[in-house]
């Protein structure tokens, strides 16, 4: 009789793939007693030498590219010294309002309080490839091949934006970290057990106070844990106890903010953000709206430069009414104004927001008319200030008190990242075209189809959830304007749910000729 061999990541023995055997159980390899006591110190040291020689000739091609992240990020650190800086990061670094939660102000403070301004990108990058590591042990244990899971940590060990964000005093590099540390809690045993349903739940909750769009992350992980089985009544009060769990951190958050004398609630964006949306995609000419609604509907050359302009520059209609009428006023006329467009003009808003959603697969990374400029997310030749107006000697008082050194930068090497991030170092389009529609047909595959093998099972039931996530995190952001900082969050969802829904349609493929 044949017995069944064991899908890798679920049930192989320990010394298949010794990299998987140490994330196994509690962490630990634990060797035979019998053995160890026969063997000598030094042999048992040569054979603890052969199996991790073993284990990096069986996983050459992740070291390889591990090796080559860690070369990119040793040499943005050393480029752009202490950090960069963009306009938000004052808000993090000072007490100053923003229109996003400051949840990234704590690990912030912790590591400014004992370190340097050096420091906290050494560990954001440090986070870029922790990140990466768990994104393909965590592949292996769910029964990708090693090619595969290596292709799924390509991206964010090599893509400059990835780099750039790392590289700067911004949320986006700890936002991913969580992500993928909730999506690991769910995923790193075939069956979710409550504790670590309760404790994902928690992790994906705290992603939101970091930003706000993390709250779309809930409804995904719902999803897998419904679709993940076990009877329908444990199936929906695990979902019960993830949605609690999710919104904890997010009610402490809020009500810490209310304490302080803020709003309760994640941050202090209103109506003004769909604004931009909208103000952007109406055709003031043909639409009905009242005296007060007129005043805020943009001339050509106001939409011409965008959803960002329009709700936030000083020079946007809607900012010059905060300036002359009570806050109060302010939000109904502009909640007036979105109602109208979105009720008159749909297909306008329907039409702008698909042809924004779109631009994450354009085959090169490039500055679309209205959008914000890209060239906040790119290495620089020289020392980028984070605004025209923020002079050397200002941006010299930051890092005065919060330590590192004067901004400096080391000019080849820059311009080696330069040329590197805009002459291909990226995730190309196309590519994340494939992942969306191998994502596509292994969450369908996930929904649909009950009879899987264990091991395809679990690929589609990771691909659910990875794929999910990138889905509603993208749609999401989307929603108020098109960043491609925004987009960053894809190579820790969309990529990784791609290559997984790849191994299930490789699966499918292989397993239908011999059902025949």
């Amino acid at each position: 009789m044949t017995m069944a061999k064991p899908p890798a990541g679920r049930g192989a023995p320990a010394d298949r793939d010794p990299l998987v055997a140490a994330f196994s159980g509690n962490g630990l390899v634990q060797p035979s007693a019998t053995a160890t006591d026969a063997v000598p110190a030094t042999a048992t040291g040569a054979t603890r030498r052969a199996a991790v020689a073993a284990t990096l000739r069986q996983h050459w091609l992740a070291v390889v590219l591990l090796a080559m992240g860690v070369v990119l990020r040793v040499l943005a650190q050393l480029a752009y010294r202490p950090a960069l800086f963009y306009i938000d990061s004052v808000k993090y670094l000072y007490n100053s309002e923003g229109n996003d939660p400051e949840g990234y102000k704590a690990p912030l403070r912790a590591i400014l309080f004992v370190a340097n301004l050096n420091t906290v990108t050494a560990i954001q990058h440090l986070l870029g490839l922790a990140m990466a590591i768990v994104i393909y042990v965590l592949l292996l244990r769910r029964g990708a091949s090693r090619w595969l899971a290596a292709l799924a940590i390509a991206p964010v060990l090599l893509d400059a934006y990835q780099l750039q964000q790392e590289q700067t005093i911004m949320p986006t590099t700890w936002f991913e970290a969580l992500i993928v540390a909730g999506l690991a809690v769910l995923l790193w045993r075939p069956d979710p057990g409550w504790r670590r349903v309760v404790a994902a739940g928690l992790v994906l909750g705290t992603s939101a106070t970091v930003a706000q769009v993390g709250e779309a992350l809930v409804l995904p992980a719902v999803t897998f844990v419904l679709v993940a089985g076990g009877g329908w009544r444990r199936s929906v009060g695990k979902a019960a106890a993830l949605c609690v769990a999710f919104a904890l951190p997010i009610l402490a958050y809020s009500a810490g903010s209310a304490l302080s004398g803020g709003p309760f609630g994640l941050s202090h964006q209103g109506v003004t953000s769909l604004y931009g949306r909208t103000a952007a995609a109406v055709d003031c000419a043909t639409i009905r709206l009242t005296a007060a609604e007129r005043a805020i509907c943009p001339d050509p050359a106001a939409q011409a430069k965008g959803d960002d302009y329009l709700a936030f520059n000083p020079a946007s209609p809607v900012q010059a009414i905060y300036r002359t009428l009570p806050r109060a006023e302010v939000d109904s006329t502009i909640t007036s104004f979105n109602s109208s467009v979105l009720k008159q003009q749909p297909l306008r808003i329907l039409d702008a927001y698909g042809r924004d959603v779109l631009k994450l697969f354009a085959v090169s990374r490039h500055t679309a008319a209205g959008d914000p400029p890209i060239t906040r997310w790119q290495f620089a030749k020289s020392f980028p200030y984070f605004s025209p107006h923020a002079t050397k000697q200002e941006v010299s008082a930051i890092v005065l008190q919060f330590g590192g050194g004067q901004p400096t930068v080391w000019r080849p090497v820059a311009d080696f990242l330069h040329h590197y991030q805009l002459d291909g170092g990226y995730t190309p389009g196309p590519l994340l075209v494939l992942f969306t529609i191998t994502g596509l047909a292994g969450s369908l595959v996930a929904l649909a189809r009950r009879r899987l093998d264990p091991r395809t099972r679990q690929l589609a039931l990771g691909c659910l959830l990875c794929f999910g996530s990138a889905v509603f995190l993208l749609l999401v952001s989307d929603l108020f304007v098109f960043s491609w900082r925004y987009q960053i969050p894809a190579l820790v969802t969309l990529v990784p749910g791609g290559v997984l829904g790849l191994g299930v349609v490789i699966d499918v493929l292989r397993k239908r000729p011999a059902a025949a």
